[in-house]
């Protein structure tokens, strides 16, 4: 069994040799034909390497959200569609303050049920320092910052106390701290956004970006201050926590029930209202990142189909340059399988450094993708492994025909060739 595990060893290294003289050889010829093969594992790779990495920054990012939680709000988390598709949500009824309350009165299940509101586009004054018109002022009453926990790297959150006063005081993220404060104990200072002075209490820890939008650019106030501001009518996001993982779908379902009745939602009617949970986000994000896996699924095909025509035509090349090295070897006692062995090994090494050349430079274009986005550096083994795969499926399937007419060669009229 060893011996013959060593002659397949052998048979292996000698017609890898074989292989790569015959590109050193022929530099052009097999440069132009494992061009193709680069191209399309290079197409695929660098697309499933970007999308790798912007998915873990999703996922990081709806984390943050807990898989415990989700939230309740007038329109989907994903907007795809005409203007159309957007009429029913624009048309729904706003999701109120007094909503919330009824549902806290109406559910035994949920841990918390909180309230969210704010507005974006707003501009933070200090002193003479000022943001771009691009935070987002948040107003939360307190189980919505016991659903969705802020961290804090300086001062505190807003606690029970702040919240049913209605207090003068924020907690700003890092970006509105890194643009006003630059570097300085902002805690007890005051800074100005629309119509309020606001202490800052608390600065959040820094989260990061997703596709180049920062999650740092806010100021946290408490609900009652903003409602006195902008009154109570207007379209809310309700936080909602589970107990725990076991009673999540009850609890959701639990939740749906109780805002169709608040709601009047008729029987057999669908909701007038969207329940956003973490996995649905997810599978939202997949939905929109298959169609780009499926063109470069598409363009892959079409390029190693390609490339493997021009494996087997150098291979065919191949076999007629080496017709009197084959009669002499079947002459000598080669058997047809250790030649057709030989071409197949050979098809499978060209498919192979094609393919090395397109997964490296897959790889490391989906990186730079990923870096220009801000979003973390991912290795994705799984595509790699595929993707070896797939240059070996191609050097198999492409070499075989070429094997098997130089194994079928007749020997006598092999060495008679010139």
């Amino acid at each position: 069994m060893n011996r013959k595990l060593e002659s397949y060893w052998f048979q292996f290294v000698e017609s890898s040799k074989i292989a790569l003289e015959s590109l050193r050889t022929n530099r052009l010829r097999s440069s132009l034909t494992l061009l193709g093969i680069a191209i399309g594992l290079f197409s695929i790779i660098i697309v499933m390497t970007s999308l790798s990495a912007i998915q873990k920054s999703v996922e990081d990012t709806f984390s943050t959200i807990g898989k415990n939680n989700f939230f309740i709000q007038k329109m989907p988390a994903v907007r795809i569609g005409g203007p159309g598709t957007w009429r029913k949500y624009r048309h729904r009824k706003n999701i109120t303050i007094e909503d919330a309350k009824r549902l806290k009165k109406m559910t035994k299940l949920p841990l918390a049920v909180g309230v969210w509101d704010g507005k974006g586009g707003r501009v933070v004054k200090y002193n003479g320092d000022r943001t771009n018109p691009d935070v987002a002022l948040r107003a939360a009453d307190f189980d919505a910052l016991q659903v969705e926990e802020i961290e804090i790297a300086q001062g505190r959150s807003l606690n029970k106390q702040d919240i049913a006063l209605g207090r003068s005081v924020c907690v700003i993220g890092n970006d509105v701290y890194d643009k006003l404060f630059h570097g300085m104990n902002p805690i007890g200072q005051k800074i100005r956004i629309d119509r309020f002075t606001l202490t800052v209490i608390g600065v959040a820890k820094k989260r990061g970006s997703v596709l180049g939008n920062s999650q740092d650019n806010y100021v946290v106030i408490p609900l009652p201050l903003f409602t006195r501001a902008y009154g109570k009518k207007r379209n809310v996001t309700i936080s909602i926590r589970a107990k725990d993982s076991q009673l999540f779908d009850a609890t959701k379902e639990e939740v749906i029930g109780a805002m169709r009745i608040i709601r009047k939602v008729p029987p057999g009617k669908e909701n007038d209202f969207e329940i956003i949970t973490y996995d649905q986000l997810i599978s939202q994000f997949n939905s929109l990142t298959k169609y780009f896996k499926l063109g470069a699924a598409v363009v892959a095909f079409i390029a190693l189909i390609a490339a493997g025509i021009g494996i087997m035509n150098i291979m065919l090349v191949s076999v007629t340059e080496r017709t009197r090295e084959i009669g002499i070897r079947k002459a000598i006692g080669a058997k047809k399988a250790i030649i057709r062995a030989q071409f197949v090994t050979e098809a499978i090494v060209l498919s192979w450094v094609g393919g090395l050349a397109g997964i490296v430079l897959g790889v490391l274009g989906g990186d730079i993708v990923a870096l220009v986005l801000g979003v973390s550096v991912v290795l994705p083994w799984d595509w790699i492994l595929i993707g070896f795969l797939v240059t070996t499926f191609v050097g198999v399937l492409f070499g075989v025909y070429p094997a098997v007419k130089a194994s079928n060669l007749d020997p006598i009229e092999a060495l008679r060739y010139e």
